[in-house]
């Protein structure tokens, strides 16, 4: 596997790392990258990939990551692209040691000054539907609401008007994790007075509580109106952030359905019907 199997790729140079939650809490940084190529255009909502080079596990030469655009900004023949990183750390299944997470905690580490290899752009998993009466079920966790916030913004300052219900369920570890939904005009909030527009936080005060854990009780605790909101032929449902959300959401909508043969009945038609988009890792 080389450089060119990953397509397209160019040079970014790190402008800016600053964290932007509290020492007490999960560690999350927001970069800036400075590409000059101007034939990389990136737009907020899109994904682009990172390159970490290796060795790595497994003989592996490159380690690849997606990340999410908050903001692209032109800058000179290029642009400067923000995406926000979670430090991250995993845990062996067989020997049960906890090891760093390869691509975050190189990015994070990544000092103002440093290049890195950026692929892509990609186009975005999430898009607003044409129709403005159609409906956005969002479940995010961690870094994973920095996509949904690309996306509540074009729904509402771009388009306008939007008449169908828009509802976001957000999992946390604790309320310090939230300080990197909103950018520096709270912009999250400004929605909160949108007649269409319903979020709701899971947040644990315990750190060593499971995120996937508390976010399943938030769905379980909006369940049935969520489950009706699902059926709707014009309800679109997508998901960021730990791949873990995926098997909850799961769950929880199995109890909802009745079992979980009619809730995958349900979800195999949102795919087949372009209603279901993930961007997890």
């Amino acid at each position: 596997m080389t450089e060119e199997t990953f397509g397209v790729t160019c040079q970014a140079t790190v402008k800016a790392s600053k964290r932007i939650t509290a020492d007490n809490a999960d560690e999350v940084r927001e970069l800036v990258l400075g590409v000059d190529e101007p034939a990389f255009r990136a737009t907020p909502g899109q994904n682009i990939g990172v390159l970490i080079p290796g060795p790595h596990p497994f003989g592996n030469p490159y380690h690849h990551r997606y990340y999410s655009v908050v903001s692209a900004q032109p800058s000179g023949e290029g642009a400067d692209i923000e995406i926000l990183v979670r430090r991250c750390s995993y845990i062996d299944e067989v020997s049960g040691e906890e090891y760093p997470g390869i691509a975050s905690n190189f990015l994070c580490n990544a000092a103002p000054g440093k290049q890195i290899t950026l692929t892509g752009p990609y186009k975005a998993a999430f898009k607003v539907p044409a129709d403005k009466t159609s409906n956005l079920l969002m479940i995010g966790t961690g870094t994973g609401i920095a996509p949904f916030r690309t996306l509540i913004k074009s729904v509402y300052a771009q388009h306008g008007g939007w008449q169908g219900k828009v509802r976001l369920f957000y999992g946390a570890k604790s309320g310090l994790d939230n300080l990197y939904m909103n950018d520096q005009n709270n912009d999250l909030a400004n929605y909160y007075d949108e007649a269409t527009f319903e979020a709701y936080q899971a947040i644990n005060p315990d750190p060593y509580a499971d995120v996937g854990e508390t976010l399943g009780k938030s769905l379980s605790q909006n369940g049935a109106k969520t489950w009706v909101l699902m059926q709707m032929p014009n309800t679109y449902v997508y998901l960021a952030g730990l791949k873990k959300q995926v098997a909850v959401f799961d769950k929880v909508m199995a109890e909802q359905a009745g079992s979980a043969g009619n809730w995958q009945a349900l979800k195999g038609r949102l795919q087949a019907e372009g209603r279901w988009a993930e961007l997890t890792y």
